[in-house]
């Protein structure tokens, strides 16, 4: 490791006096004139975690449903998982040390990791369509390359797409081709093959439209849609050609503001679904015939396809286990239904994707998604074996056809922690094989009411949680008050959480009715803010559903 000439590139790329910044399960944020530096140190330790792995490692640059002004970046492991969080410990480390101290900062993180440094290392890097992102990649390209460390830099991808480059590259090509052709060929395969039956039948040409955020997803599905067009027809709205990136568009806005982005028009009962930025998360909706709008959020989407999956499962007659995997934010409905009607087990979760994935690993087969459409799933690498092995060896027709259906499905999904591309597919594919419309899905249950606010405290570290931030633990009487609380209440639930970034308490609450769920979370924020050390303005009574919009969380 040539520290002289790392000092000498550093200076290239100086960090800005006073910035300090975590990173997380969304890598680093923040406005993208303050990223130089972050970037180019990303790239040195995009080399060292390549050289102790013995494998290719990502760096993506984005900021997913951020606006269009920041800017971001995150690692990518061997496996297209998310970055070890032992080294989302290096990643902070390093990005925070002070020019003088980034040499010794980098050869403490070689030892504690036991990096040989003898070892090759190569890092594949993509960008988003930010204006920033392709000058904060050549920083990466900086680090990598000081380290002595080779790279190939596929421009312009998708984050999951990204993904799916390290998994193909460090699988020798087993998972697919670790080019945009691969990518395109084997997601759209899969679906042909999955919807030849429903498009046979009759059923004809479906048609979706699909706001792409003014970002990624525009370009890439508009290079890819042609491969699947004879099943799918697929119109892209905020395409990128005029507006800002996630500006008043993209699933982040409407999960949040629960209404259609602007430059999409929308007829009745038309199937619309929005991408975010990097295009890892889907959200569907729809207007009814009175002109209602209806989110399908992530809690639909999974309880759409593991009602799917199990049906195949039952019929092969093998003991694969599938679970679902939920936070503490996903509707009670949604887990009545999955566990009341349909007797598929839920797990719940801490908040964050890492969390989910982690969890979802544990089953043969785990679904999870986010509310807010990030979300995947999960084949065990024996669960492919088997499922493709029972597609070529099971003798009775019906019995081979669920198996041959379960490895369309496996190739369909992209093992990232969530691609709204893949996503996309594997919904239309189940709608079009159950002949279901969107109203239709929409209605396997019905959402209760909820309500998400935020109380600005002291130190949000006088909260403590535990069962996956369903019970407060800290401080001493919270809980007994909520518990107290939601006994007023029908089909009612409140817990509350801190914030990973701010001195805030996030406060959830659902009921039998919107103004139950609005009076259960005004009264359990009271009760934080009068327990656990509230500051500034004291909660106040919901008097419009909009004055709670700035209130919603943002899940990364």
């Amino acid at each position: 490791m040539d520290l002289d000439a790392v000092t000498k590139q550093s200076a290239l790329h100086a960090k800005p006096d006073g910035l300090t910044l975590q990173y997380g399960t969304a890598g680093f944020r923040t406005k993208a004139e303050h990223l130089d530096h972050v970037m180019f140190r990303m790239g040195l330790l995009a080399v060292l975690r390549s050289k102790q792995t013995k494998s290719t490692i990502g760096v993506m640059v984005t900021a997913s449903h951020n606006p269009e002004e920041d800017n971001g970046v995150k690692l990518v492991d061997p496996l297209g998982e998310m970055l070890a969080p032992s080294w989302e410990e290096h990643a902070t480390c390093l990005a925070n040390a002070e020019e003088q101290d980034l040499p010794r900062v980098l050869v403490d993180i070689g030892e504690k990791a036991a990096v040989n440094l003898h070892q090759d290392a190569f890092v594949v890097i993509g960008r988003d369509t930010r204006p920033s992102s392709e000058k904060l990649s050549q920083c990466v390209i900086d680090g990598v390359t000081v380290l002595g460390g080779q790279f190939h830099d596929y421009g312009l991808l998708t984050t999951p797409q990204l993904h799916y480059m390290v998994y193909c590259r460090n699988t020798s090509g087993q998972y697919g081709k670790a080019t945009i052709e691969g990518y395109y060929q084997k997601l759209s395969t899969a679906f042909v093959e999955l919807t030849k039956q429903a498009f046979c039948s009759g059923d004809g040409q479906r048609t979706l439209k699909v706001d792409c955020a003014n970002g990624i997803g525009a370009l890439k599905l508009r290079e890819m849609k042609h491969y699947f067009s004879q099943g799918l027809s697929v119109q892209l709205f905020n395409d990128g050609t005029k507006g800002k990136l996630n500006h008043l568009c993209g699933a982040d806005f409407v999960k949040s503001h629960q209404k259609p982005p602007q430059g999409i028009e929308m007829k009745s009962n038309e199937r619309c679904c929005s991408f975010d930025g990097d295009a890892d998360r889907i959200i569907y909706y729809y207007h009814d015939a009175d002109g209602q709008f209806h989110l399908v959020d992530g809690d639909k989407i999974a309880a759409l396809i593991s009602s799917f999956l199990k049906e195949p499962l039952l019929e092969i007659g093998d003991s694969l286990s599938l679970g679902v995997v939920q936070t503490a934010y996903a509707n009670g409905s949604s887990t009545r239904y999955l566990e009341e009607v349909m007797k598929v087990p839920v797990y719940c979760t801490k908040t964050g994707v890492k969390h989910l994935h982690h969890k979802a690993q544990e089953f043969d087969i785990g679904v999870y998604f986010e509310a807010n459409g990030h979300g995947t799933v999960l084949f065990s690498k024996a669960a492919e074996m088997k499922i493709k092995q029972l597609a070529k060896e099971l003798e009775e027709d019906k019995k081979r056809k669920a198996a041959k259906m379960l490895e369309n499905v496996i190739d369909l999904f992209n093992q990232a922690t969530g691609d709204a591309i893949s996503d996309m597919l594997v919904i239309e594919a189940i709608l079009a094989l159950k002949g279901l419309t969107v109203q239709q899905w929409d209605a396997l249950y019905t959402d209760l009411p909820n309500r998400q606010l935020k109380v600005k405290v002291a130190d949000r570290q006088v909260i403590s949680t535990t069962d996956a931030e369903r019970q407060a633990v800290k401080p001493p009487g919270l809980q007994e008050a909520i518990n107290e609380l939601v006994k007023k209440y029908r089909l009612s639930r409140a817990f509350v959480r801190p914030s990973g970034t701010e001195d805030i308490v996030r406060v959830y609450a659902e009921a039998d009715s919107q103004e139950n769920a609005d009076s259960l979370a005004y009264e359990v924020s009271l009760a934080v803010f009068q327990l656990a050390g509230g500051i500034g303005e004291r909660p106040q009574p919901a008097e419009s559903p909009e004055q709670f919009l700035d209130d919603l969380p943002l899940f990364t």
